[in-house]
């Protein structure tokens, strides 16, 4: 059951949810002669919601979207909010997260501290290739680029959205950043000299099998936030900047 993926771990838990505050509904009515307002049902069912989400351990930004899921629904509803409201924003949630329902790898932006820390451990004169797996908006290669000259920095994006945004970004800076839409995982990482990742706890052990079987040695490969299991880095970066606190670097 542990090895769903998220999104239908999530459905579960939703309807898993709904099912005991019906439950409770029942109890209370039979028991007690109380019948609770819909809101009152609506936020226990959230609740429920994102205590099944914490006992199944799923990543810490699922429980509160577990208790605002069905609020939200019910707030939108009494709000009368028409109906392309809806279509557009689910529109929009599939540009931005378009295949993170099978990779697990949500949309994660890193900050000036992670891309100064990024370019510590970057060649000052050697040239290099550089690529950032799931680019997202393009920052870090952005940054970078200006920095370094001598280098040549890519990102790849699955998404439409930020690939789209990226793109339009480096034409309006006139960067020399490229950035390709594919999935990191059909790239050969033996074209870059250091690879990038912001992605996930379920990404890291593909990645490191790729990795392990494509870089070159020598080559650096450095993870903001997440660990390989069972393999301790070469080097350990704090940003101490609270959740996104640590650079991991394997030099391959």
């Amino acid at each position: 059951m542990a090895r769903l993926p998220v999104s239908l771990q999530s459905l579960v838990i939703q309807c898993m949810a709904l099912l005991l505050a019906a439950l409770l509904n029942l109890l209370l009515q039979i028991h007690f002669s109380y019948q609770p307002a819909l809101w009152q049902l609506v936020f226990v069912q959230g609740a429920i919601a994102a205590v099944l989400s914490v006992l199944w351990r799923q990543p810490a930004w699922w429980p509160p979207l577990h208790f605002g899921f069905l609020p939200a629904i019910l707030l939108a509803r009494q709000a009368g909010v028409p109906a392309w409201v809806y279509l557009a924003a689910f529109l929009l949630l599939v540009l931005f997260y378009w295949s993170s329902f099978r990779t697990r790898v949500p949309l994660y932006l890193s900050d000036r501290k992670a891309w100064q820390a990024v370019a510590s451990l970057l060649p000052a004169t050697q040239a290099f290739r550089f690529i950032d797996l799931g680019s997202g908006l393009g920052g870090v290669p952005f940054y970078l680029a200006q920095r370094f000259p001598q280098g040549r920095f890519c990102g790849t994006e699955t998404a439409p959205a930020p690939w789209l945004i990226s793109r339009l970004r480096a034409g309006f800076k006139r960067s020399r950043v490229t950035f390709m839409r594919h999935d990191y995982a059909t790239l050969d990482l033996a074209d870059f000299d250091v690879v990038f990742a912001f992605l996930s706890p379920a990404a890291m052990p593909a990645l490191w099998q790729q990795a392990q079987a494509q870089m070159r040695s020598g080559s650096l490969l450095i993870s903001l936030s997440f660990l390989v299991k069972g393999r301790l880095p070469d080097r350990e970066i704090s940003l101490a900047d609270g959740i996104r606190h640590t650079l991991y670097v394997w030099r391959m």
